[in-house]
């Protein structure tokens, strides 16, 4: 009789410690405006017992909170404590987006965004934005959108504009030549970090070496077997493949690529018939 409740037991045990708060947040987007204003958004996978979330929102003030599901579909939600407490249900993808002026400050002619967040980040900067400081090295930068590894991180810019209050024209457009210089600065740096981050200007490790490092990193099992997977296979393997080879489900494997994407060890590339996984270290 025990034997018989054990499943149902387990299941129950299961359901109470994953039915708050369970889920992985699989993107987070921060698009800035020029007022200063930011749009968060969410793209969250509950757990596979999960039918509530509980989501610590970015910023004390909030507006125009939407929740859907992947269809688009209303979720229902409410705002409790600087939280979001989402009734997911069956939902398998969760996506939040709010506005909130609390994520930003400027001093002078520069602005700065500050987050503090255990997943990494895109922010996608007003078209007219200079980049003036990062606190970290990004981890991709594409036009005006820098995505940012997980941590306490800051992104400074100023908006290429007239500057107002005193001074001569010729001064203002001094100061505005100055910050493009800074800009360009700063980018400069961290492109040839990034650079020899992947590697630039030095030989491959080896496999041996490579698998030292992998030891050194916090990674289970079927992590480090991905890495070594797609280490022999010259850095770069559809992850069709390297599911097959280390014997994951399409959902378990597909979180495990997620999870590595955040601590930057690998970018997933969207193909046109499947998506690729490529090593970032």
């Amino acid at each position: 009789m025990r034997l018989k409740w054990a499943p149902i037991l387990m299941l129950i045990t299961l359901i109470l410690l994953h039915g708050v708060s369970a889920y992985t947040v699989s993107s987070l987007v921060l698009t800035v405006y020029n007022d200063g204003y930011v749009k968060v958004e969410y793209e969250i996978l509950p757990a596979e017992y999960s039918s509530q979330i509980e989501l610590p929102l970015l910023g004390d003030h909030y507006e125009n909170v939407i929740v859907e599901d992947g269809n688009g579909n209303p979720v229902n939600f409410r705002l409790e404590n600087g939280s979001l407490l989402i009734y997911s249900g069956d939902a398998g993808i969760v996506k939040v987006s709010y506005y909130t002026p609390d994520l930003t400050a400027k001093e002078g002619m520069v602005w700065t965004l500050h987050i503090a967040t255990n997943d990494s980040f895109t922010v996608v900067l007003p078209e007219n934005a200079i980049v003036v400081d990062l606190s970290d090295i990004p981890l991709e930068i594409a036009g005006n959108s820098i995505t940012m590894p997980p941590g306490n991180q800051s992104v400074s810019y100023t908006l290429n504009g007239r500057g107002r209050g005193a001074g001569s024209e010729g001064g203002t457009e001094s100061s505005a030549y100055l910050l493009i210089l800074a800009g360009l600065g700063v980018l400069g740096g961290f492109a040839y970090a990034l650079w020899r981050r992947k590697g630039g200007g030095k030989s491959m490790p080896t496999r041996e070496e490579f698998q030292a490092r992998l030891e050194n990193l916090d990674l289970n099992d079927e992590e480090k077997r991905a890495l070594l997977y797609i280490f022999d296979k010259g850095g770069k393997a559809s992850q069709a493949e390297v599911r097959e080879a280390i014997g994951l489900p399409k959902t378990t494997a597909w979180r495990m690529f997620k999870r590595l994407e955040r601590k930057g060890l690998v970018k997933v590339l969207k193909g046109r018939k499947e998506n690729w996984v490529e090593l970032r270290f």
